[in-house]
């Protein structure tokens, strides 16, 4: 009989999420340097160089990938013959395996996970408690998945309980391009069918645990072999939502998907329960065994594993901007897809900094901060180590902040904003009316935003932790306007015209 030990459980989970924290899968850099290396959009082919460049930095500083380290999620498949050697529960050895990890001096990981959260949503500070699932299953060993998911991509799960008769591959096609970019594509779908809704989801999630495997699944098609239906519904599924043309981070492209799971499960005959969740730019996933021998053995990726794909400020073509001189006629003046480099200060915030200033604003409070003719990075960073200025510190869903975005230009005199993925109409209008503009940086290229980020310090807040407000000297940060003072948006331009290029689904024309 196999005994686990306390100590190899919680060893081994905490060694799992710093491993993650810093190393990609190898099938998942593979796929996304054959995506950068057919890539015939310029914006999108220099959007996944940088997130191919940040990954290898991370990989070889072992610092986050993301900004957003992830709500721990482990799956547990445990022997039946298993017996415990341990004092705490299960759960509590998983929640120490995590405390220890994410409050490693070593490699801090930014701790996001809130208790109450329907109420004063205080954070652990230690990113416990994680999300488990159990299986009892044959056998005297225990198989660990552990898995670090991020909000961007998490918010974006879409659950549907739709009728027998409907199409699934509709449903998936007109549900994509709802969930905009804040997931960071290219990445992967992951789709549960059947069972019960809460069954259909964790058969999503589960998925997206599977090594990345479509193009066998090509060469079985291109054999001449028989496909299961899944395995049909994969390969149409991926044809089709890459032709959507949405592209790496929505700016339109050949690549929104690298892969597309499914598992399903037998259902009701009167329902068809389906979901769907995205694995990010950010994926970060790592299966063990534990047999009593001792903690799990991780094996780091080999430097050759990564495509030669280096990023580096392009200073020919792009804009330098000074940002302590920046006029709202310099920002009306940017042009969509633009890119920029910019120097100076910002300012950073984002949800629980912008609920604070509406609520002082109405009580007709002095804010703690001059927003007057400056920018906003709206971004939580991982704390710093060693001699860094900050932690890895990429953009956040931007649409999240659409709410404040009137209030923020015409209250406070701010003039323009960094965030990633699409804004939108209610945002898109208010920066129309005020001649602003909003930028885009490249969501799973934290480190590499980092390197640009020359200082840091917290200038308002404090108490909100990773959502204080720091300013940020920065030199040569890259972005992307993505949104011109006209309201033209290159989330909406660049996807309808690389769906016109690939031509095989028609574009909706609004």
């Amino acid at each position: 009989m196999t005994v686990i030990r306390e100590d190899d459980l919680i060893q081994s989970i905490a060694d799992a999420f710093q491993f993650i924290s810093y190393y990609h899968p190898v099938d998942f850099v593979q796929a996304l340097g054959e995506a950068w290396a057919r890539e015939e959009s310029a914006a999108a082919k220099d959007a996944i160089a940088q997130i191919l460049t940040n990954s290898r930095m991370c990989a070889e500083g072992h610092r986050p990938i993301c900004q957003d380290t992830g709500i721990a999620v482990v799956f547990l498949k445990i022997g039946m013959d298993v017996r415990w050697q341990a004092t705490r529960s299960v759960q509590e050895m998983v929640d120490e395996g995590v405390r220890r990890a994410y409050t490693c001096p070593e490699n801090k990981l930014r701790a996001s996970v809130l208790r109450d959260p329907a109420g004063k949503r205080v954070n652990s500070r230690d990113n416990t408690p994680a999300v488990v699932h159990y299986e009892i299953v044959p056998g005297d060993k225990l198989e660990v998945i552990c898995a670090a998911k991020g909000g961007g991509s998490e918010n974006k799960t879409k659950v549907a309980m739709l009728n027998p008769s409907d199409d699934i591959v509709d449903w998936v096609l007109k549900t994509v391009p709802t969930m905009g970019a804040g997931w960071c594509p290219p990445g992967i779908l992951g789709i549960g069918i059947g069972g019960t809704p809460e069954k259909a989801v964790l058969l999503a999630k589960e998925s997206l645990m599977a090594p990345l495997d479509i193009h066998l699944l090509r060469d079985k098609a291109a054999r001449g072999e028989t496909l299961a239906r899944a395995e049909e519904l994969r390969l149409e599924l991926m044809e089709k939502v890459n032709a959507l043309g949405i592209g790496a981070q929505g700016l339109g492209g050949l690549s929104t998907v690298l892969d597309v799971k499914v598992l399903d499960y037998p259902t009701h005959a009167a329902s068809k329960p389906v979901a769907m969740i995205p694995n990010c730019a950010a994926t970060r996933h790592v299966h063990f065994h534990l047999d009593g021998s001792g903690p799990a053995t991780l094996v780091p990726p080999r430097p050759d594993d990564w495509p030669k794909v280096a990023w580096k400020p392009d200073t020919q073509s792009a804009t330098r901007v000074d940002l302590d001189t920046l006029t709202r006629e310099e920002v009306a003046a940017w042009k969509p897809g633009q890119s920029l480099l910019l120097n100076g200060k910002i300012l950073t915030g984002r949800d629980a900094a912008h609920k604070r200033i509406q609520d002082m604003l109405a009580r007709g409070e002095t804010l703690p901060v001059d927003f007057s003719g400056r920018v906003i990075y709206y971004v939580g960073p991982v704390d710093p180590v060693r001699d860094e200025a900050v932690g890895p510190a990429g953009p956040t869903t931007a649409t999240r902040m659409d709410k404040f975005t009137r209030m923020m230009l015409e209250q406070t005199g701010l003039i323009a904003m960094i965030g990633k993925s699409e804004r939108g109409p209610a945002a898109i209008e208010a920066i129309r009316d005020n001649r602003s503009a909003y930028l885009m940086a490249v969501g799973g290229a934290a480190y590499l935003v980092s390197k640009a980020i020359k200082a840091a310090k917290v200038v308002a807040f404090a108490d909100l932790g990773m959502e204080a407000i720091y300013e940020f000297t920065v030199e040569d940060m890259p972005v992307t306007v993505a949104v011109d003072a006209t309201g033209v948006s290159v989330h909406q331009t660049g996807p309808k015209e690389w769906q016109a290029r690939i031509g095989k689904i028609p574009v909706v024309v609004a």
